[in-house]
Protein backbone atom coordinates (compact mmCIF):
# COMPACT_ATOMS: atom_id res chain seq x y z
CA UNK A 1 0.00 0.00 0.00
CA UNK A 2 0.88 3.36 -0.80
CA UNK A 3 -0.20 6.64 1.38
CA UNK A 4 0.28 9.95 0.02
CA UNK A 5 0.78 12.67 2.70
CA UNK A 6 0.62 16.25 2.55
CA UNK A 7 0.26 19.07 5.44
CA UNK A 8 -0.05 23.11 5.40
CA UNK A 9 2.87 24.79 8.10
CA UNK A 10 -0.13 23.84 11.08
CA UNK A 11 0.46 20.02 10.04
CA UNK A 12 4.27 19.99 9.80
CA UNK A 13 4.60 18.21 13.03
CA UNK A 14 1.80 15.75 12.83
CA UNK A 15 2.69 14.64 9.23
CA UNK A 16 5.85 13.75 10.15
CA UNK A 17 4.53 12.08 13.25
CA UNK A 18 1.74 10.33 11.04
CA UNK A 19 4.96 9.41 8.45
CA UNK A 20 7.22 8.12 10.58
CA UNK A 21 4.62 5.78 12.05
CA UNK A 22 3.50 4.42 8.39
CA UNK A 23 7.30 4.12 7.90
CA UNK A 24 8.04 1.97 10.73
CA UNK A 25 4.69 -0.18 9.55
CA UNK A 26 6.59 -0.96 6.22
CA UNK A 27 3.98 1.47 4.67
CA UNK A 28 5.35 3.38 1.77
CA UNK A 29 4.76 7.14 2.26
CA UNK A 30 4.25 9.81 -0.81
CA UNK A 31 5.45 12.71 1.05
CA UNK A 32 4.25 15.75 -0.82
CA UNK A 33 4.87 18.47 1.82
CA UNK A 34 5.21 20.95 3.38
CA UNK A 35 8.48 20.36 4.55
CA UNK A 36 8.85 23.36 7.00
CA UNK A 37 6.60 25.00 9.80
CA UNK A 38 7.08 28.21 7.09
CA UNK A 39 4.00 29.60 6.11
CA UNK A 40 2.11 27.91 3.12
CA UNK A 41 -0.61 28.11 1.59
CA UNK A 42 -3.23 24.71 2.65
CA UNK A 43 -4.98 24.41 -0.31
CA UNK A 44 -2.35 23.74 -2.56
CA UNK A 45 -1.34 20.62 -0.35
CA UNK A 46 -4.48 19.38 -0.30
CA UNK A 47 -4.97 19.81 -4.32
CA UNK A 48 -1.51 18.15 -4.33
CA UNK A 49 -2.81 15.03 -1.91
CA UNK A 50 -5.94 14.65 -3.74
CA UNK A 51 -4.93 14.63 -7.28
CA UNK A 52 -2.24 11.72 -5.91
CA UNK A 53 -4.74 9.08 -5.17
CA UNK A 54 -7.33 10.03 -7.72
CA UNK A 55 -4.47 9.59 -10.61
CA UNK A 56 -3.34 6.24 -8.75
CA UNK A 57 0.21 7.46 -7.45
CA UNK A 58 -1.05 6.35 -4.07
CA UNK A 59 -3.98 4.23 -3.04
CA UNK A 60 -5.09 6.24 -0.38
CA UNK A 61 -3.82 9.75 1.42
CA UNK A 62 -3.65 11.86 4.48
CA UNK A 63 -4.21 15.34 4.55
CA UNK A 64 -3.55 17.60 7.66
CA UNK A 65 -3.61 21.11 8.35
CA UNK A 66 -4.16 23.04 12.21
CA UNK A 67 -7.84 21.89 12.38
CA UNK A 68 -8.47 19.51 9.63
CA UNK A 69 -11.39 21.24 7.95
CA UNK A 70 -9.39 23.79 5.18
CA UNK A 71 -7.43 21.25 3.46
CA UNK A 72 -10.00 18.50 3.48
CA UNK A 73 -12.67 21.00 1.92
CA UNK A 74 -9.35 21.18 -0.22
CA UNK A 75 -8.84 17.78 -1.01
CA UNK A 76 -12.55 16.87 -1.79
CA UNK A 77 -12.11 19.60 -4.50
CA UNK A 78 -10.50 16.83 -6.93
CA UNK A 79 -13.02 14.77 -8.66
CA UNK A 80 -13.16 11.27 -7.29
CA UNK A 81 -12.03 11.77 -3.90
CA UNK A 82 -13.88 11.41 -0.44
CA UNK A 83 -12.08 13.07 2.26
CA UNK A 84 -13.32 13.03 5.49
CA UNK A 85 -12.51 14.71 8.52
CA UNK A 86 -11.61 12.52 11.58
CA UNK A 87 -11.73 13.41 15.20
CA UNK A 88 -11.43 10.23 16.85
CA UNK A 89 -11.45 6.19 15.80
CA UNK A 90 -15.56 5.49 15.16
CA UNK A 91 -15.27 8.57 12.91
CA UNK A 92 -12.37 7.05 11.08
CA UNK A 93 -13.89 3.21 11.07
CA UNK A 94 -17.51 4.81 10.15
CA UNK A 95 -16.36 6.41 6.89
CA UNK A 96 -14.42 3.48 5.86
CA UNK A 97 -17.43 1.18 6.35
CA UNK A 98 -19.90 3.84 5.02
CA UNK A 99 -18.03 6.34 2.81
CA UNK A 100 -15.07 3.97 1.21
CA UNK A 101 -13.19 7.53 2.05
CA UNK A 102 -10.08 7.47 0.23
CA UNK A 103 -8.61 10.32 1.78
CA UNK A 104 -8.16 10.89 5.85
CA UNK A 105 -8.11 14.21 7.14
CA UNK A 106 -6.85 15.80 11.01
CA UNK A 107 -6.62 18.56 12.30
CA UNK A 108 -3.05 18.54 14.59
CA UNK A 109 -4.19 21.55 16.71
CA UNK A 110 -7.19 19.69 17.48
CA UNK A 111 -6.06 15.94 17.78
CA UNK A 112 -3.31 14.63 19.91
CA UNK A 113 -0.38 12.46 18.20
CA UNK A 114 -1.61 9.30 20.13
CA UNK A 115 -5.18 9.99 19.04
CA UNK A 116 -4.11 11.00 15.56
CA UNK A 117 -2.11 7.79 15.18
CA UNK A 118 -5.21 5.36 16.52
CA UNK A 119 -7.44 7.41 13.88
CA UNK A 120 -4.59 6.09 11.18
CA UNK A 121 -4.55 2.29 12.29
CA UNK A 122 -8.91 2.21 12.51
CA UNK A 123 -8.86 4.03 8.55
CA UNK A 124 -6.53 2.07 7.04
CA UNK A 125 -7.92 -1.60 8.91
CA UNK A 126 -11.08 -1.12 7.83
CA UNK A 127 -12.80 -2.20 4.89
CA UNK A 128 -15.57 -0.17 2.99
CA UNK A 129 -18.87 -2.46 3.43
CA UNK A 130 -20.23 -2.03 0.20
CA UNK A 131 -23.95 -3.13 -0.13
CA UNK A 132 -26.62 -0.17 0.35
CA UNK A 133 -23.54 1.96 0.98
CA UNK A 134 -21.84 1.56 -2.97
CA UNK A 135 -24.93 3.29 -4.21
CA UNK A 136 -24.57 6.19 -2.10
CA UNK A 137 -20.67 6.16 -2.80
CA UNK A 138 -21.70 6.17 -6.45
CA UNK A 139 -23.71 9.09 -6.30
CA UNK A 140 -20.80 10.73 -4.94
CA UNK A 141 -18.67 9.68 -7.73
CA UNK A 142 -21.36 10.66 -10.21
CA UNK A 143 -22.13 13.88 -9.33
Amino acid sequence: MKIAIACDHGGYQLKEEVKAYLLDREIEVLDLGTDSESSVDYPEYGFKCGEAVANGDADKGIVICGTGIGISIAANKVKGVRCSLCTDVTMAKLTRQHNDSNVLAMGARTTGVVTALDIVDAWLETEFEGGRHQRRVDLLNNY
